[in-house]
């Protein structure tokens, strides 16, 4: 059961622990949607598409179906797990330019709701926990 907050729809501040989890491209070209805001705003940098940078964390939702998004949201929820110290606020990854739907890729993201600095958006907990 998911007894904590969401993530906010929109973003544009983010507090020194907290960092903006985006979906983006294995080249790490972040031009457009959350991964533009990534760049933009929160250190994410170019060229870059996965992981840990600046004040974000990508993970590559373009490079095929929902099975090849699978091993960087396991490795993702791996990292959160070892850095309690922060708190990770996932945006509706892969939802936006990728054009997959909540139902596609929330159940990527069940493992997350045990993990306590893992903050998820409310499409994808209703997903998991239909």
């Amino acid at each position: 059961m998911y007894n904590r907050e969401f993530t906010p729809e929109f973003i544009t501040s983010l507090k020194e622990n907290e960092i903006f989890v985006f979906g983006s491209n294995l080249a790490g070209m972040h031009a457009g949607g959350a991964a533009r805001v990534a760049v933009n705003k929160f250190g994410a940098v170019w060229g870059q598409g996965v992981g840990m940078q600046g004040q974000c964390y990508a993970i590559p939702t373009m490079q095929g179906g929902v099975e090849t998004i699978e091993p960087y949201v396991d490795e993702f929820i791996a990292y959160a797990s070892q850095h309690p110290e922060l708190k990770f606020l996932v945006t509706p990854i892969g939802c936006g330019i990728a054009g997959f739907r909540p139902q596609e890729i929330a159940p990527l993201f069940a493992q997350a709701i045990k993990v306590a600095n893992i903050i998820l958006p409310n499409s994808f907990v209703k997903v998991i926990e239909e």
